[in-house]
Order: structure tokens, then C-alpha cells, then sequence
């Protein structure tokens, strides 16, 4: 993870230090370039400095391998706190509802 996020940043320098690169089936994803309505709302509440971005970077599939283009969509933020905020709501699988206990 660590290599796609340096890839990013240095294909990419405008979108800073404070990155997160979303997979294909993120649920804060409608497509490779739009957030859903849901994590739009939560970005303009919670992480007014955070933009989605695609960015197109070469990387290996596996060590040693011959590196290949491949786009990737990423999350850009202002600071670490709205980083961490996103990834904690946006990138975990997201929680069962509990069923009330039996009275």
C-alpha cells in the first residue's frame, strides 16, 4: 500500500501528503470518478478540504514484475484529521446492526 500511495503522490504532487487510494468497490464510490451522494454530504460536514481525484500511476503487480499503467482514484485531503476521519468511516466494512436483546 504503501508503494501505490508514493506512486501517487509523486505522479500526481497537487494532491499533497494526505492521500488514501479507494478500491474499485468502495462503498464511498459511484463509479471510478464520483463519490456517492452519502460520502459527498460527509465530506462537505467533516473533511471540507477532501477531493476525489484519479490519477493514473505505473506500478508492478507483484514484486519483481514488469510495472503497468493503472488508474486509480484517490481521496486528497487538507490534514491528517480528515484523513483519518474518512478512512474510519468510509473505508471498513461497515458495521451489522445489532438486533435488540430478547426481553
Amino acid at each position: 500500500m504503501i508503494d501505490i500511495v508514493k506512486a501517487v503522490q509523486g505522479a500526481d504532487p497537487s494532491l499533497g501528503t494526505y492521500v488514501v487510494v479507494l478500491r474499485g468497490d468502495s462503498r464511498a464510490l459511484d463509479g471510478p470518478e464520483r463519490l456517492t451522494a452519502d460520502a459527498q454530504a460527509w465530506i462537505g460536514q467533516n473533511a471540507p478540504g477532501g477531493r476525489l481525484a484519479r490519477v493514473t500511476v505505473r506500478l508492478a503487480p507483484y514484486p519483481g514484475a514488469e510495472p503497468t499503467e493503472r488508474s486509480v482514484s484517490v481521496m486528497a485531503f487538507g490534514n491528517a484529521r480528515e484523513l483519518a476521519a474518512f478512512a474510519t468511516t468510509w473505508t471498513g466494512d461497515p458495521l451489522p446492526e445489532e438486533d435488540p436483546e430478547p426481553a
